[in-house]
């Protein structure tokens, strides 16, 4: 937490909104995603969603795979307790599907279903996209697959597997995907792994979000090698993301974004009404 709390402070002060960037394509992407005030119809079905979660007490027992929880001390988990602690929030999910919604990606690529509040997001975004998620845990998925379709959402292609498995089947090596949502494995050598062996499938317009990125101390030693490769032109950090661009037109910058606007001056009235 300790660690979260200074990633937190250094972010703070770097971070800019639209009047820092100086970049078209990313001044576009802030003011006119990021910073989109719409109060869209699918808002309404990505709070419902959550809420039902949260108002969910069965349990499930979970196999994970990742880096672990900081949270949960058992297996067996409260759905409500996973989707407020593990879930993504409602802020989040509005950017996501915002996000979506701009670049209108085809071919969606999901690391990591959990229970279904990203991939909600991402199929809201472009109801026309095949969504392709990938969860180590069966329970978790069946879960997730009766509640996405209470709200309708039917053409997810769910996968049951370990990720690093999956990127070396056949059916991935026929595949092609123009935003990869990564939310699986919270560790520096998974990061890094399976950033590599999805390098092969990017183009142009390929978008990748990593989530988590200042998790731990390892999480931000993965996101700095990332920034870092040759193939990579243009990154976000938002905090809670690492998005990442591979456009060869692009000069290769990388921003700091709060996707808050106005955020700094916000901060500073209640620093000086506590004052």
């Amino acid at each position: 937490m300790n660690h979260l709390i200074k990633a937190y402070i250094k972010f703070f002060f770097k971070a800019k909104n639209e009047h820092g960037v100086h970049s078209p394509f990313v001044f576009d992407l802030v003011t006119k995603c990021f910073y989109d005030k719409t109060n869209y119809p699918e808002y309404e079905i990505l709070k419902n969603y959550r809420n039902s979660l949260l108002n969910n007490k069965n349990t499930i027992k979970v196999t994970d795979f990742g880096a672990g929880s900081r949270v949960f001390k058992s297996n067996t988990r409260e759905i409500s307790a996973i989707a407020k602690n593990a879930g993504i929030s409602i802020k989040n999910a509005k950017l996501l599907f915002r996000i979506v919604r701009y670049f209108q990606p085809e071919q969606i690529l999901e690391i990591g279903t959990s229970l279904g509040l990203a991939t909600s997001a991402l199929a809201s975004g472009n109801s026309n996209a095949k969504i392709t998620t990938l969860e180590g845990c069966p329970n978790t998925i069946k879960q997730t697959q009766l509640e996405l379709k209470k709200i309708n959402i039917n053409s997810i292609d769910f996968v049951n597997t370990e990720f690093s498995t999956y990127f070396k089947s056949s059916d991935f090596r026929l595949s092609t995907f123009n935003l990869i949502y990564f939310d699986g494995n919270h560790s520096k050598k998974a990061t890094l792994d399976y950033f590599n062996m999805l390098l092969p499938t990017i183009s142009n317009d390929t978008i990748w979000i990593f989530d988590d990125i200042h998790w731990s101390q390892d999480m931000e030693e993965a996101w700095t090698e990332i920034k870092n490769h040759p193939k990579v032109t243009v990154t976000i950090d938002t905090f809670q993301w690492g998005i990442v661009f591979f456009r060869k037109e692009q000069a290769k910058e990388h921003f700091v974004i709060n996707p808050k606007r106005n955020f700094s001056s916000k901060f500073f009235e209640k620093t000086r009404i506590k004052m």
